[in-house]
């Protein structure tokens, strides 16, 4: 190992620092991210080809939940079955993966010719999208500097919130003239457009050195980073990990390890509660139940273009001030407001406002504040926390039960979403999700710590200390390497 060392250390100066390395980073970013565009388009078209697909198929309420929830069970498999392809052969490699496979599935639904072949291909369909949510936000955790992890994994999100806008407004503006089959067909193109991107990007730098090599590991910092200082800091980081590695630490088995239980908790409950608040009927069910409390169809499809809207504003402004703000107090500040949105909506339907009344708009108005305090706050920290918890040995397998926490989750509500309505009503509904997003923020409150400023291996540093939970009056942070070498010289950190 230390000859290793000295050749990635001989490596680092005789590397050429590129003068793109930030653009390099940023564009393997975006387009990698175009994968959460893809999942938002996916999932979030079938709110306006939905009434189509009814019209042409002839759909019963339980047939159309099974529909609309088919891609959640593909997504459950593929963000499970992705973790041995992502530990195998690569972050990047698994991207493209999903990317063809996003290829095939769109088209497959485009020529189902029956329900049962729907429901078939958007299964397949869905096995991309869960893939997507597994390799995509580990891919660009492991390629970002700690200042910038924050803004560049949630670009994720940020993508899966304008292809909700672009699925709605395609919905909207073109579900009459060009039918449900070329709105799903579509999504096809910019999925080929990642794949043949990804030929050019680089591979994780993390994983490669795991798996090629320090000087590997080098080679591919070397495309991201402006700094040999910055280099030499970060293989020094890595290599301090990679070194001590335990084989009873990687993959499955090392999810099993007392001191990694702390990031299990943390991560699959934010999974949990990302997508059981009720964001996901919001996206799927908005023109239907606006249409039984006496919508017509064009108001209904407008307001759920104004719902995708407010998703993509307020993801946008989470991605540039997550590492500001921090993970967890964007969930404190947020969630609450959530809870109090949806409690006022629940009212409202109680009362069964008239059509055109004050009582509907106020039905408008509160779905609109719930979209805003939700996807600002949990939405833009479910998808990045997965991401960053996790030791590198176990990344692949750990990110793949959160992805797979977050579909079941998202599965859970879409799946019962219509039952429930019919069984509590839609305010009974609207008053069950409220105590959801409740529940989320005190969990947020009692489990999770903040992970803003911290590398990868400062968060795998605090788990093995056992310095990962947040106690009640002390400092909630995970401390960074650099405060913690100013605390033993007697230098402040700061705050």
């Amino acid at each position: 190992m230390k000859s290793e060392k000295k050749r990635a250390q001989e490596a680092i100066q005789n590397l050429d620092i590129s003068p793109y390395a930030k653009h390099v980073l940023w564009i393997a970013a975006f387009v990698s991210a175009i994968c959460g565009g893809l999942y938002g388009y996916d999932t979030g078209i079938i709110s306006g080809a939905l009434l189509l697909i009814t019209k042409d198929f002839h759909l019963t309420a339980g047939q159309e939940e099974i529909v609309t929830s088919a891609i959640l069970v593909g997504a459950v498999i593929g963000a499970m079955g992705i973790a041995n392809l992502s530990e195998r052969f690569g972050r990047r490699v698994s991207v493209m993966v999903v990317t063809a496979v996003f290829v095939i599935g769109a088209l497959a639904c485009s020529y189902a010719p029956n329900l049962t072949s729907l429901i078939i291909a958007r299964v397949f369909l869905g096995c991309a999208v869960g893939g997507a949510t597994q390799v995509v936000p580990t891919y660009i955790s492991e390629l970002a500097p700690a200042s910038k992890r924050g803004n560049l994994v949630t670009l994720f999100n940020v993508a899966i919130g304008i292809g909700i806008f672009l699925a709605n407004l395609v919905g909207f503006t073109m579900r009459e003239k060009w039918g449900w089959r070329p709105m799903i067909s579509v999504a096809a193109i910019p999925a080929a457009f990642v794949f043949i991107s990804m030929f050019f990007l680089p591979k994780s730098p993390r994983w490669t050195a795991e798996n090629e090599g320090l000087e590997s590991a080098v080679e591919q910092l070397g495309r991201v980073r402006s700094s040999r200082k910055v280099i030499q800091r970060e293989i020094n980081e890595i290599h301090a990990n990679v070194v001590n590695l335990d084989e009873d630490e990687r993959g499955w088995k090392g999810l099993k390890l007392p001191w990694v239980r702390p990031a299990l908790i943390a991560a699959l409950g934010i999974a949990f509660f990302t997508q059981a608040g009720g964001l996901e009927m919001m996206i799927y069910y908005t023109p239907t139940f606006l249409s039984d409390a006496g919508f017509g169809s064009s108001s209904a499809l407008l307001t759920s273009l104004g719902i995708a809207l407010v998703y993509l504003i307020m993801t946008l402004l989470g991605c540039l001030f997550v590492d500001k703000i921090g993970r967890r107090r964007l969930v404190l500040i947020m969630g609450p407001g959530s809870v109090v949105s949806l409690i006022g909506l629940g009212i409202v339907f109680a009362m069964h406002p008239a059509q055109g009344s004050v009582g509907s708009w106020l039905i408008v108005a509160f779905l609109l504040l719930f979209m805003l305090f939700n996807s600002g706050g949990i939405q833009v920290v479910g998808w990045l926390l997965g991401a960053e918890l996790f030791p590198l040995p176990m990344r692949a397998a750990a990110t793949s039960i959160h992805a797979a926490m977050l579909w079941g989750a998202d599965l859970l509500v879409t799946s019962t979403a219509l039952t429930l309505v019919q069984t509590v009503s839609l305010g009974g509904t609207m008053w069950i999700y409220a105590g959801v997003n409740l529940a989320s923020v005190l969990f947020v409150f009692f489990c999770v710590p903040e992970t803003a400023g911290a590398t990868l291996e400062d968060i795998e540093t605090a788990l093995r200390r056992g310095e990962f939970r947040p106690r009640v009056g002390q400092d909630p942070r995970i401390r960074s390497y650099d405060e913690e070498e100013e605390e033993a010289v007697g230098v402040t950190p700061s705050a």
